[in-house]
């Protein structure tokens, strides 16, 4: 298979970019690292990322941000980080990757766990991971071809756990080859517009 995988150099797609390299050929694109860049916040930016690299099999998403503060302390603007880039970021991933994407190809988004399990300081990302979830399950009645659509939703994994590990108190540290898990089952599995939870 072709893959693109856009935040390919980041922590979790690192490790996705890796083992999807041994069998497949994989495109690595980023904000400002990998084969190709591109802003998932410009849909602009990801209709040229598309038009360069041509016909795919899988995409993979592992990118998009959020602002993490307390509720007080989010402006309407600070929303519209995550609202922008991770949020419709991804969902215009789907919207324009689909046209290059080949028959029964799929497309793999990345939210988390702070879709069921939010901690605090985590209004904005919850909101946002939540909305995914219900674009995941509600997009994959309309598409043709084949066409996939799943999100995997981990929790803070092992390779996080310096930056994020103190915003989970008592939660467990997802291994990282079990949060690899849910992307394989995604790409070479036959799952459709399922949130492939992997938590502990």
């Amino acid at each position: 298979m072709k893959i693109l995988i856009i935040g390919g150099r980041g922590t979790i797609g690192s490790k996705v970019s890796s083992y999807f390299s041994i069998k497949h050929e994989v495109l690595i694109a980023g904000r400002s690292s990998g084969d190709q860049l591109v802003d998932i916040s410009n849909s602009e930016s990801i209709e040229a990322l598309f038009k360069k690299i041509g016909v795919l099999d899988a995409i993979i998403c592992t990118a998009g941000e959020a602002k993490w503060a307390t509720f007080n302390d989010l402006s309407e603007d600070d929303f519209y980080i995550g609202i922008r880039s991770k949020l419709m970021g991804q969902v215009n991933l789907v919207r324009i990757g689909k046209k290059y994407l080949n028959p029964n190809g799929s497309i793999t988004l990345t939210t988390g766990i702070l879709a069921d399990d939010p901690v605090i300081m985590t209004t904005s990302a919850a909101m946002v991971n939540g909305a995914l979830h219900s674009f995941v399950k509600s997009v994959v009645l309309e598409l043709n071809n084949g066409i996939r659509v799943n999100a995997v939703s981990s929790g803070v994994v092992e390779d996080a756990l310096d930056k994020y590990g103190h915003y989970f108190p008592g939660h467990n540290p997802i291994p990282m080859d079990k949060m690899l898990r849910g992307y394989i089952r995604s790409v070479e599995g036959k799952a459709n517009g399922e949130i492939i939870r992997m938590y502990d």
